[in-house]
């Protein structure tokens, strides 16, 4: 054990998770690369959960922050005008598409959660919640309610009243061999039999990821929130679209997840790659929803000028070079060939994602540890997920060249190839 991890295991909380048999120190990083303290460099397509979105050592944003850092004020908190926060929000405001929008500023995704329910709630006075099986939405009170993945859920305790709906569940037997259009239909069927069994009237929002970041990268088939929005339309229930791991154009098909099944929620919410690093996150909403409370409120770090230079930066970097549609360009590569992989390797039982958020399903959980360990000998770092331990997702900064694309998928295809041959 290094000195290091001992010294970690002392004071930090056991549930805490580390990465690898042997966990690494990451201590410099250039592009898409980083360097452990042993001076080994990998690919990195995992990017500090979907945060260093990208990359490392970004001249442009750090040249944003050492300005700001150089101004002396670091923080003044809300109560002031913050220059920084007012040009991040009205980008945002443009970009997501909702009328009238306004943007509170929060220090991460799950914050930004808890204020999206926190708004529904209070718009439809009502406790009531759908979220969707296999959520993730934080790891805070309110965000573990709505979260379904038992993995994850520390209790049962609650200060919402949830219903968990279908969409991204198409292993059940249930709705194996359904077509897209059958299984939507199956789950608005479902969602009508909810509300009309389940639930009082004046259900407040549905808050769903249009891609599940600890579920896997499992995601419903394009047009179901669309499908789900008409129904809950027609009750007034607000929509919700949890953003944190989907935004920015990762999805490569659209500048935000929800946006791939052509609806516009009521409210986004926003996080980790949207500093790059630094920590900010937020929610966009409708601006009858976003004024609507009757309590003063302020964020004492959200919308710090920090956060804010560097947020203001990395947005301009990936609007300016068109980071969207690189991800559609190298993320088809690299999924057209674990696709063609798949095929001939029984250990991978399914291929998914959008863009440069991509996930392979295994068979067995212990064959993820395996994979995880072979690729980071190989110069590779990746991430773990899925309902049953059994997926490896994958998301590398936006700035991906094909070259790197190319060099991932080898690393990746020779693990899960050799995975194969120890199975067989």
């Amino acid at each position: 054990m290094s000195e290091l991890l001992a010294r970690h295991r002392a004071v930090m909380p056991n549930w805490l998770a580390l990465n690898y048999n042997e966990p690494i120190e990451i201590v410099s990083g250039k592009g898409s690369r980083v360097v452990d303290s042993d001076g080994k460099s990998y690919l990195d397509f995992f990017v500090g959960i979907l945060t260093n979105m990208i990359g490392y050592d970004v001249p442009e944003v750090r040249e944003a922050v050492e300005r700001q850092l150089a101004t002396g004020v670091v923080h003044t908190s809300t109560v002031y005008l913050l220059r920084g926060q007012v040009e991040l929000a009205e980008k945002i405001a443009r970009l997501s598409g909702i009328p009238d929008a306004k943007v509170f500023f929060t220090n991460s995704g799950t914050e930004a959660n808890e204020t999206a329910l926190l708004l529904a709630t209070y718009a439809r006075k009502s406790d009531q919640v759908l979220a969707m099986r296999q959520s993730y939405h934080g790891r805070s009170f309110g965000a573990v309610s709505v979260t379904s993945n038992r993995t994850w859920k520390n209790n049962s305790l609650s200060p919402l009243n949830v219903h968990f709906l279908h969409g991204a569940d198409r292993h059940l037997s249930q709705f194996r061999g359904l077509s897209d259009a059958g299984y939507i239909q199956a789950c608005v069927e479902d969602l009508r039999h909810v509300l009309a069994t389940a639930v009082s009237k004046d259900v407040a929002a549905l808050i769903a990821e249009p891609i599940q970041g600890v579920g896997g990268f499992t995601m419903a088939p394009d047009g179901l929130f669309a499908a789900y929005k008409e129904v809950l339309d027609e009750e007034g229930i607000l929509l919700i679209s949890d953003e944190v791991q989907t935004g920015w154009g990762r999805t490569g098909s659209a500048f935000f997840g929800i946006q791939n099944h052509g609806v516009t929620p009521d409210m986004m919410t926003f996080a980790k790659g949207l500093g790059n690093g630094f920590a900010v996150g937020g929610v966009v909403a409708r601006g009858d929803l976003m004024d609507g409370l009757h309590a003063v409120g302020l964020s004492t770090f959200g919308g710090n000028p920090i956060s804010m230079a560097a947020a203001n930066a990395t947005l301009d970097y990936v609007l300016d070079h068109d980071l969207q549609a690189n991800a559609a360009r190298t993320g088809a590569h690299i999924l057209d060939g674990l696709r063609a992989a798949a095929e001939r390797l029984p250990v991978v039982t399914g291929v998914r994602g959008k863009g440069l958020m991509f996930a392979i399903e295994l068979t067995e959980p212990a064959m993820t540890g395996r994979f995880m360990e072979l690729t980071k000998q190989a110069g590779l770092l990746a991430g773990k997920g899925g309902l049953y331990g059994t997926v490896i997702r994958m998301a590398p900064p936006l700035t991906l060249t094909m070259d790197e694309a190319a060099e991932g998928l080898g690393i990746i295809v020779d693990a899960l190839e050799t995975i194969n041959d120890e199975v067989r």
